[in-house]
Order: C-alpha cells, then structure tokens, then sequence
C-alpha cells in the first residue's frame, strides 16, 4: 500500500484493492481524553449491570410490586432490542468490514467468495445444530415420546389434541417456560406424574431455556467485547460513541435480563446473578484492554478489520437465529400459552417494534 499515491492514480494500472484500502485502513487514531475513557469504563460497568439486574432481581422481590406491564414491557423490548442489533449492530458491520466491496473483500482469496455471507450461515447452521442436540439430550434424560403425528397435523394446521395446551408449565404471567412437552405423546391420563415430578418439569424446562440463553449471551459477549475495543482507542468519534454506546449496553442488558428473569432456575440461584455479571462486565473490561493497548492497538488495520468482520458475522448469525426463532417465533407463533387478549397482545408486539426501532435508530452512531 505504500506505493500508491493517491494524488496520481493511473486508472490502467491501480487496483481496486489498492483504492479501497486507501479509504479504508488508517493509522492509530487515538486523540487522548484519557480521563473520559476511564470514566467510561464505570459509567458503562454501572449502567448495563443495573438494567440487566433489575428484571431478575424485581422477580426475586415480590415487595417491590413492580407493575406486570412493566415486566411485559422489559421482556418484549428487549426482544427488540436483540433483533436490531443483530442485523443493525453486527450483520451491517461485518459486511462493511469483509463485505465484497470492501478492502477485505477485494483482497486474496477473501475476493473469491462472499466469505462474510457464509460465515453468517455457517453461524445460524451450527446454532441450529446445538439447540437440536440440546433437544435431543433433555428428551432421551427425560424419555420424553413424540408422536410421529404432530408433524403431520401440523402441516395440515389440525389440532393434534384438544388438551394439550394444559400439559403446559407457565409462569405467573401467563407465559409458556418453553419446556415444549406440547409435543408429547399424551396419554389417557396425563398428569404431572406421567413425565416426571413438579422438580423434573422444572429442571427440564432449565436445560432446554438455559442452552438457547446461553448461545444469545455468547453472541451478544462477543460483540460487546469488539465496541468495548473500539471506544478505548477510537479517535474523533469518541465523544459521539461514549453516550451512544451507554444507551446501547443499557437496552441490550434489559433485554438480557429480561429473558434470564423468565427461565425457571430453581436449584440454580446463583446463576442468573452470575450471567448478569458476565454481560455487566464484558464491555468495561474491553475498554480498559483497549487504552491499555491505545497506542498499539489499530481498529483500522487490515488485520483488525478481519477479526472484527468474522467476529461480527458471526455474532450476527447467533443473534438472527435466536432473535428469530427462539424469542418471535416462539413467544408469538409456538406458544400455546400466549395470551389470547388482543390489547396485551397489541402491546407486546407494540412493545417490541419499539426496541427494535430504537436500536435500529441507534446504529445511526454505534
């Protein structure tokens, strides 16, 4: 890249690649301010820990009274929250970063392909992978039957059984844990007892909400780690990213907490604590990796727009599959618990057009 001038370029002989790095990489632009970077390692720790807290901490304190429709509220714009990032925040990102007009994507062999579109996929393929293997181990540990006929019935949009609704495990609100034994082979006399104690319901209900969770958080950790990066040593853009990027850490860590506040942990108490920790601190952590490298570290290099567009794509699969499939698809199309009142049904799906909008907005700076 040192021999191109971009004050006499020869359209003959300059490559697209040697024009699109131009633009693209750039040295260290780290322009001090080293207080207000600091600080922000505090004002983020504080911010996303306390939004991700408040839904599992309200649940544990049935003293606070917290209004049901503010559970409904945090839980279904979070929802939206996690869908906008995941096409907004890391899918856009990674095309611009190893995309096909991009310095990355014109180079090498990364020209040959649409690598970042193929990462996304494998990302959605393997996640899909795990949450079947995961479905596949919690049947056989619970003998869980299937009946060869629900495919069918639902193919032909027939109710299999007129019953089966009321095999359900809900919470207080209403909402179905996911436990998704609606698919199993009922008997003439179904009861609790046929598939296991309250205890087994609940903690096969655990494994099966807890290992989609997992996967989401993992998505969401990873781009919290490149942003965290990112804002210790980014020039400029600095005092626009700072606020930015607090709101962003605070919706994301509602949503976060407001999905981890409806898995059923029962024996698990401590856990939940742990998982809000682990997003809390993900990003201030990075940030302080960040000024500790803010004069080595180059977000623009060739290198780094590498790791961060894989890191971005594949991200960006994990949170499209499980934005899709396990927070709309099920929460609004598979539930068979799902409220039947047409105002609270308007109001979670208002609730997440709202946290999708916002975040979408918020893409505009971060």
């Amino acid at each position: 890249m040192s021999t191109f001038n971009a004050s006499e370029v020869n359209l003959h002989t300059a490559s697209k690649e040697e024009v699109l790095c131009y633009y693209a990489i750039s040295d260290n632009e780290y322009n001090g301010h080293l207080g207000a970077r600091v600080s922000s390692i505090f004002v983020i720790l504080f911010v996303s820990t306390a939004f991700t807290f408040f839904p599992v901490v309200s649940k544990g304190m049935p003293s606070w009274k917290i209004p049901h429709n503010v559970y409904i509220f945090a839980r279904y714009f979070g929802t939206g929250v996690i869908l906008a990032t995941a096409f907004v925040h890391l899918l856009d990102p990674a095309y611009k970063r190893i995309g096909p007009k991009t310095c990355v994507g014109v180079s090498g062999y990364w020209g040959e392909y649409s690598w970042c579109a193929a990462i996304v996929l494998a990302a959605v393929v393997m996640i899909f992978l795990l949450d079947l293997a995961a479905e596949v181990y919690v049947e056989q540990k619970y003998g869980i039957e299937r009946d060869e006929g629900a495919t069918h019935a639902f193919i032909a949009h027939e109710e299999p059984y007129p019953s089966q609704s009321s095999a359900h495990a809900a919470d207080p609100e209403g909402h179905s844990h996911r436990n998704r034994i609606h698919a199993e082979k009922p008997t003439p006399s179904a009861s609790a007892s046929d598939h296991g104690s309250t205890a087994d319901l609940n903690e096969r209900s655990f494994r099966q909400q807890i290992a989609a969770f997992l996967i989401l958080e993992f998505g969401i950790i990873f781009h919290s780690v490149i942003i965290g990066l990112n804002l210790g040593v980014t020039g400029s853009e600095f005092a626009t990213l700072y606020p930015v990027l607090v709101f962003h850490q605070s919706f994301e860590g509602l949503g976060i907490g407001a999905r981890l506040s409806a898995i059923p942990f029962a024996r698990h108490a401590k856990l939940p604590y742990l998982l809000c920790l682990a997003y809390g601190l993900t990003t201030p952590i990075a940030i302080a990796i960040g000024l500790g490298l803010r004069t080595t570290y180059n977000p623009n290099s060739k290198e780094s727009l590498i790791i961060q567009g894989v890191f971005n794509a594949v991200s960006a699969g994990i949170l499209i599959y499980s934005a899709l499939v396990e927070l709309l698809a099920r929460d609004f199309l598979f539930d068979p618990c799902r409220t039947r009142r047409r105002s609270r049904l308007l109001y979670m799906v208002f609730c997440t057009l709202l946290g999708a909008g916002i975040m979408a907005l918020i893409g505009k700076w971060a």
